[in-house]
């Protein structure tokens, strides 16, 4: 167990009636997250509230009857996992900037400017989500808020989802060395190998990612590989 001093409240309304119990904040949270941690290790009090400020206890029979049992470890566990969690403040700050910036980083690397075909930059993505006064739930799932982020950023700048295909010469002497690393980058939906020793292949991938991409096989190519946009 851990002190009081140290604890936050995790809370689960059922009904009209609130349980609670008191956990220490980063262990709950790496439990709310789906990390293999012991209840045990992360609650102050075995015990559970109606009103853990005021020191109310729920009752039993009450317990019983809406969790089908009494143990306070058994329940803590669901309150975690179920209720919300009571963040301090810097929790708080810091879940919402690693949130914040691996939902930009997915809609950069698969989205695109329909109208010019070419990524957006993170910074403009980052704007657009300023402008449109978009939230970010510290506790729901990263994917499920992408959808919710683009739909809130799409009538303030021109963005879809898509993926390209795009096909690579690269010239003998560097394919042998090229072939794993550019093949693996995307979907390999072609290639063939040329009675010259160069190899050529058609790769799908994120549409905000084939920048990445060109960069990619001009470093190993020095510049001499052929690209095409499909």
């Amino acid at each position: 167990m851990v002190s009081l001093d140290e604890c936050v409240i995790a809370r689960l309304k059922k009904g009209k009636n609130h349980y609670e119990v008191f956990v220490e904040p980063e262990g709950a949270l790496a439990l709310k997250k789906g990390d293999d941690v012991k209840v045990e290790d992360i609650i102050a009090i075995e015990s559970v509230f109606s009103d853990a400020g005021q020191g109310e206890r729920a009752s039993e029979s009450d317990l019983l009857n809406i969790f089908g049992t009494s143990d306070a470890v058994i329940i803590a566990k669901e309150i975690i996992l179920h209720g919300e969690l009571q963040l301090t403040k810097e929790q708080r700050k810091r879940i919402l900037e690693e949130k914040t910036k691996r939902i930009i980083s997915i809609i950069a690397q698969n989205a695109i400017n329909p109208q010019t075909k070419t990524p957006h930059p993170p910074s403009r993505i980052e704007k657009a989500m300023e402008e449109a006064k978009v939230h970010i739930d510290p506790f729901k799932p990263v994917d499920e808020q992408v959808i919710t982020v683009m739909k809130a950023i799409r009538p303030i700048i021109p963005i879809r989802f898509e993926e390209v295909q795009i096909a690579v010469k690269v010239p003998a002497e560097y394919a042998p060395k090229s072939y794993g690393e550019i093949s693996r980058f995307g979907t390999l939906v072609k290639e063939e190998w040329q009675r010259d020793g160069s190899w050529v292949g058609i790769v799908k991938m994120p549409a905000g990612m084939q920048n990445d991409f060109y960069g990619l096989v001009n470093h190993l190519t020095k510049g001499d590989a052929e690209t095409k946009l499909l």
